[in-house]
This record gives C-alpha cells, sequence and structure tokens, in this order.
C-alpha cells in the first residue's frame, strides 16, 4: 500500500502556506493545452483554470492535471457553483483543488464543506475509480485522508454578503484559503472597477485579518503597485497576472516595435 500512495501529490501550495511562504498564481482564460502547459513550465506554484466564465471542457481539463504534475505546479479549478458533482468532478480528475464563487455565508460555506471532504469533515459522494483514488488502487483510509488534507478548497468573497457574513464562513472547518474579489465587489459597492477605492481595501483587511485569526490562509489578486499592501495585511496566496493579460500586451508591443523599427527603415 506504501507503494500505492506514492501517486498521491501533495500540494505545492499548501505545503508552502503551511510554512508560512507565499504562493503565486497565474489566472488562464485561453482553454488550450498549449498555453496551460506554458503557465506550468514557467515556475509558477499553481494555476487558475476557469470554468465559471470560460469554455474549459472536463477532458482539457483531465489533461492539464496531468500536464500540471510534470512541472510540479498545482492545478485549481474554479468551478461552475451547482450541485455536488460540479463541486467533486474536478477533485476526481484529480486537480489539485476548487475554487468557488460568490460564497454568501456560512450555511453556504459548510455545505461546500459537506460536498467536498470526507468523513469526519463532510460526506463527499465516494468513488474512487478515478484519478484521485488512482483507479482504486489507494486505500480507502489513505486516499480519504489525503483527500481532506492535501486538496484545496477556496471560496470567493466578492458580495457584500460574504464580506458581512464573514466570521461565520471564516469559522467554518475543512476550508483551506479565503479568496477576496474586488472586481464583483466594487460593481456591487456601486463604483465599477476601482479595486484600490477605500471601501474595497477596508473589506480586503477585513477579510484577510477575520481568515487569519480563524486559521485560513487568505488569497486575493494583485499588481506590481499593489503587492507590499497585501502582503503586509496577510494576504500568502496571490494571483500576480492572466495569459489574457500577457499575451495581449506582448502583442502590442510586437506590433509597437514592428511600427517603430519598420518606420525607421524605409526613411533610411
Amino acid at each position: 500500500m506504501e507503494k500505492a500512495n506514492k501517486y498521491l501529490k501533495k500540494s505545492v501550495i499548501l505545503r508552502k502556506l503551511r510554512s508560512n511562504q507565499l504562493v503565486n498564481c497565474l489566472k488562464l482564460n485561453v482553454s488550450n493545452q498549449a498555453a496551460f502547459e506554458i503557465a506550468a513550465m514557467s515556475g509558477i506554484d499553481s494555476t487558475w483554470v476557469c470554468r465559471e466564465h470560460t469554455a474549459s471542457d472536463w477532458e482539457l481539463i483531465e489533461r492539464q492535471s496531468v500536464v500540471a504534475k510534470l512541472y510540479d505546479c498545482d492545478l485549481i479549478v474554479r468551478i461552475e457553483k451547482g450541485s455536488y458533482s460540479d463541486y467533486i468532478k474536478p477533485l476526481e480528475l484529480d486537480a489539485t483543488g476548487i475554487m468557488i464563487p460568490h460564497v454568501r455565508s456560512g450555511k453556504e460555506a459548510e455545505e461546500i464543506v459537506r460536498n467536498t471532504r470526507f468523513y469526519p469533515l463532510g460526506q463527499r459522494a465516494w468513488d474512487g475509480g478515478n484519478a484521485d483514488g488512482k483507479y482504486c488502487a489507494i486505500d480507502t483510509a489513505a486516499y480519504m485522508s489525503y483527500s481532506n488534507t492535501e486538496k484545496v478548497v477556496i471560496v470567493q468573497i466578492e458580495n457584500p454578503e460574504g464580506v458581512e457574513a464573514i466570521e461565520e464562513i471564516c469559522a467554518v472547518e475543512g476550508i483551506d484559503i479565503i479568496f477576496f474579489g474586488p472586481a464583483d465587489l466594487s460593481q456591487a459597492y456601486g463604483i465599477p472597477g476601482q479595486i484600490n477605492h477605500p471601501r474595497i481595501v477596508e473589506a480586503r483587511q477585513k477579510v484577510a485579518e477575520c481568515a487569519i485569526r480563524n486559521g485560513k490562509f487568505p488569497g486575493t489578486i494583485t499588481t506590481p503597485d499593489m503587492i507590499e499592501n497585501i502582503i503586509a495585511e496577510g494576504y500568502r496566496f496571490l494571483n500576480i497576472g492572466a495569459d489574457v493579460h500577457a499575451l495581449r500586451n506582448t502583442y502590442a508591443a510586437a506590433i509597437h516595435n514592428f511600427t517603430v523599427l519598420s518606420g525607421n527603415a524605409a526613411t533610411v
């Protein structure tokens, strides 16, 4: 059985967070195997692929899960918020973890844990015959213990209701990361896109303080001009970029360089 357990890869995210280290993450909107592999091989700790807003299909995510392990990179899937099967499918495909958007109450957080954690934390539907259980090759107790301690459950706080209920949400056992989402919150507050507005900063600080006090790891998005403040507030799981920004900026720079250089050449 010890031989079988070698297939149970430990989470980079949790290993670093439990050692009080920062963890970085890239968000990927492009539903493409090569784009994912390029991100994974960059040296990033984790990648966040999205089924809430993009067309990523399950077969692609299954392949991405294998690729991520080749580069010691964790795969997080932001799920479609729905039934219990939406929660567990990425886990059964052996993604490192899931991100649940728009969590608004402690009761909702409890239901998430019930659906995503095995006994004694929850009552997750149990198969074991998929990639995360290495096709029934893993002992039941080892499989359940591994899933409860090495699979990452992230809840997003991105609505006023979630900010108001943050104490209840952070008190729920079985959640690893409380992820503050400023974009949707700014819209709800009537200041769309102003993610550095004092009201957003106040909410962000409240979420981090509550998460840390309750033994959870706070996470959020960041930019070079924000990162010092974000880290000072206690945030440890940091989304530092996205493929769409990188592609757009690279293409724009290439066109700019071409325009300048070709224009200079034409005048010679």
